[in-house]
């Protein structure tokens, strides 16, 4: 006899760009179901709006609704720095298994720090998406072996750069040749770039941390897609990847692979089989 399992209930923090996308994607998966949409107070109308279309059933709040028969199955985080304290840390302490997108937002110690703590409470854990970049598992292994070096470029076209540190030290609409707009450590990165760093963050977080992933953002004319390169050497000898990945429609700052990888771990989370 074949059992049936109950939809896996979803509870989404963010529906903008990325959050929208995801819904959109699992929208005919029948082993999940979108339950919750949390975003801040003033944007309930919108995300109602949005999930009209996509989800007419779901709940949309400004806080998390763990009562009986609400309560979330996995929480996917996709909402910026600011919502990781505000919805992820108090999911983990009510024993929610959490997905976060917004890795970037770690260079944080003391936010890292109160994540850990709320998992360790609530007997539950904390999956930090790879997002944009693969090989995470590799250079993940490598660090047990011991790692000398982790280099990190991100090149993205101009326009890309839009709303950073970047726009007020170039024109970016008139770029003719790439520019270098960041070169230090992830932290850093993490902190002056905080919606295009999530990828230097979890490059750092997997292998030689923050303060000694050095990474290098450049604004490249030349680019029609966001590129991600990663070097690292070590005991286990070198690894050199690069990936080529096209933004995100709705959101250029973004990755659309950023997209398929929280729905891998929604479908993971479905089948109870990680791959």
């Amino acid at each position: 006899m074949t059992r049936v399992h109950a939809p896996l209930r979803l509870a989404v923090v963010g529906f903008g760009a990325i959050g929208q996308a995801l819904a959109q994607e699992l929208a005919s998966d029948h082993r999940v179901r979108l339950a919750q949409v949390i975003v801040s107070p003033g944007s309930i109308a919108a995300a109602q709006a949005a999930c009209a279309v996509i989800a007419p059933d779901v709940r949309v709040a400004s806080t998390l609704d763990c009562g009986p028969g609400q309560r979330p199955d996995l929480v996917v985080e996709c909402a910026g720095h600011t919502a990781v304290l505000a919805h992820v840390v108090p999911a983990l302490q009510a024993g929610i298994p959490c997905a976060m997108a917004s890795v970037g937002a770690l260079h944080d110690a003391d936010l890292l720090a109160r994540l850990e703590a709320a998992a360790y409470e609530g007997g539950t854990r904390l999956q930090l998406v790879a997002g944009a970049i693969g090989a995470i598992d590799a250079l993940a292994a490598a660090r047990f072996g011991g790692l000398d070096e982790v280099v990190y470029v991100g090149r993205k076209p101009p326009l890309s750069w839009a709303g950073t540190p970047a726009e007020l030290a170039f024109d970016l609409a008139r770029l003719a040749v790439p520019q270098v707009v960041f070169r230090g450590s992830a932290r850093q990165a993490a902190a002056q770039f905080p919606k295009n760093a999530n990828v230097a963050a979890t490059v750092s977080l997997a292998g030689l941390g923050l303060d000694r992933t050095q990474v290098e953002l450049v604004a490249d004319p030349g680019v029609v897609r966001n590129v991600h390169t990663v070097i690292a050497r070590g005991a286990f000898g070198r690894l050199e990847l690069q990936m080529e990945n096209l933004p995100l429609a709705a959101n250029p700052k973004t990755s659309a692979l950023t997209v398929y990888s929280l729905v891998r771990a929604v479908h993971n989370a479905a089948v109870g089989i990680a791959f």
